[in-house]
């Protein structure tokens, strides 16, 4: 990809494009010759002409994926994990065309943009490592202690549907695909539209770091003409998206009795305590609920502050959001860029002006910010927002957060946990045993001391996911790989059968297996 007209500034052009669609977009399965026109968020100009797959092009590929799934399947996990260890070296040497790819298809700061970056190669080179063992059969106690022998193994499911979204269109079609290729599987993935230049570079990528072909297969188009072929043909399906869509799917996935996990929606809550570190505090919750726009669903999106630092932090966080910078510079100059869509846009704007109109103050923002570009919207701090207002319990997914007073940590922790969602959430504290305490409370998939959220998002070796309508199962620990296989056990045994010696009689036998269990239970074999 040539970057150079595309790493200085706003004045930039997509131009550099015209020789990358073509390469990237020739392995989606898309045979009706039906094309889209994607537009760039920072100028609304036109950005990329992509192929749509139909839902005769979806089962067309869950065809090829099953017949390259078979051989990549009889290889050895460590097999598997070869490519992997390239990829993480190619997408980090590579960082510079994947960053300006991101930052022309979403709009997001290029220092989000390497977020991205980051998580792509430390994640993929985590579950590398880290497969072999996971997937490794494991002896078990047998039934009878010398004459069951017992293991159970772990097989891959066969084809996935992996689904993922426009706002972290590395990341994410990373985090989901890569455990699911190293358990065996092959991976149909459908990618946002809008962003999925940058999912099929990695997918690019991957096969240029060793990845056998047709393994990952990506297909592309309208949610209504392909949604239902997609579930219809997977053997497991794992989703990023709303909570509306997801349950839609789950349900599908139900009919047929597939395997199902999610990443959905979140309201997250910030508990900022009257002992944190106030520097601490205002940068990590600035970046926890402005990084990319705010479109992002384990951002923050409501902040409980103690009444006794109330008055200070309101002022500080205020005065950190006005001086942030905006620009659509392919540089790392900016604190914030654009929303990637309209819709996200006016979402964005119809929250704060309802808030507005009902009474809640507009500290920092409120407006569009149309001189940097059409979907800049600047970021937003209110107060007074009530539950009569849209931002209140409803996921904004854009850069607006409200600010709400506190005055014992019980009243906090019954703030926090007052939402239908559970997908993460953030404490604030020098004490960091106490904060751990606070955030047991909370009921969340994750939740971060000190850190908005990345210290539990990177983490890589612990799961993540969210509790209620935030999601169901988890991506990254042993979990985000294990889902994606099926668990066979295999006992054999030895010696003497569960019917007894020969010619021993049932009374004889349930006399000497309870003697047995009693034993067992003494010496504490089971």
């Amino acid at each position: 990809m040539d970057t150079a007209t595309s790493t200085s500034g706003s004045s930039a052009s997509p131009a550099g494009l015209e020789g990358v669609t073509p390469r990237l977009t020739r392995r989606v399965a898309a045979a009706s010759g039906k094309t889209t026109q994607t537009a760039a968020p920072f100028t609304g100009a036109p950005l990329a002409e992509l192929p749509e797959s139909s839902a005769d092009d979806v089962a067309a590929a869950f065809e090829r994926a099953r017949a390259a799934q078979r051989s990549w399947a009889a290889r050895s996990p460590r097999e598997r994990a070869e490519p992997f260890v390239r990829f993480h070296d190619l997408v980090l040497s590579r960082q510079r065309e994947i960053l300006d790819l991101i930052q022309w298809e979403t709009g997001k700061a290029r220092r989000h943009a390497f977020e991205e970056v980051y998580d792509a190669a430390a994640g993929t080179l985590h579950y590398a490592r880290h497969a072999p063992r996971l997937l490794r059969p494991r002896r078990t106690p047998g039934a009878l202690p010398g004459a069951t022998r017992t293991y159970h193994r772990r097989l891959p499911r066969g084809a996935v549907t992996v689904i993922s979204p426009w706002n972290y269109p590395l990341a994410l079609p990373v985090a989901d695909a890569v455990p699911a290729l190293l358990a065996g599987n092959a991976v149909v993935a459908k990618p946002d539209t809008q962003t999925s230049l940058t999912a099929l570079w990695a997918i690019e990528t991957a096969v240029e770091a060793g990845l056998p072909e047709d393994l990952w297969i990506p297909v592309l188009g309208r949610p209504e003409e392909i949604g239902d072929a997609l579930i219809d043909n997977a053997d497991y399906v794992s989703f990023t998206g709303s909570s509306a869509v997801g349950a839609e799917i789950a349900q599908r996935a139900a009919r047929r009795l597939i395997g199902f996990s999610a990443e959905l929606g979140g309201k997250n809550p910030a508990v900022v305590c009257a002992d944190a570190d106030m520097d601490w505090t205002v940068e990590g919750l600035q970046r926890a609920s402005f990084s990319n726009a705010g479109q992002l669903c384990i951002s923050m999106e409501r902040i409980y502050v103690h009444d006794s630092v109330y008055d200070e932090f309101a002022e500080r966080f205020s005065d950190a959001v006005r001086g942030m910078e905006l620009n659509a510079a392919f540089d790392y100059s900016a604190d914030m860029g654009s929303l990637t869509y309209r819709r996200q846009f006016e979402r964005v704007s119809a929250h704060v002006d309802d808030a507005r109109a009902k009474g809640a103050e507009v500290l920092a923002g409120g407006s569009p910010r149309d001189d940097v570009g059409p979907l800049f919207y600047g970021p937003t701090v209110m107060a007074g927002v009530a539950p009569t207002m849209d931002a209140c319990a409803s996921e904004t997914f854009g850069p607006v957060v409200s600010l709400y007073r506190f005055f014992d940590e019980d009243e906090a922790v019954d703030a926090a946990n007052s939402t239908d969602y559970g997908l993460n959430a953030s404490v604030w504290t020098r004490d960091t045993a106490r904060g751990r305490r606070l955030a047991e409370r909370i009921e969340s998939g994750t939740v971060n001391v000190n850190e908005g959220y990345g210290a539990a998002w990177a983490s890589y070796g612990a799961p993540m996911g969210g509790m209620k309508r935030s999601g169901v199962g988890r991506r990254h620990g042993p979990e985000g790989l294990l889902r994606y296989t099926e668990s066979q056990t295999v006992a054999s045994q030895h010696y003497v059968g569960f019917g007894g010696t020969p010619g021993m009689d049932a009374q004889t036998l349930s006399t000497v297996m309870t003697a047995g269990a009693r034993l067992m239970k003494r010496f504490r074999i089971r």
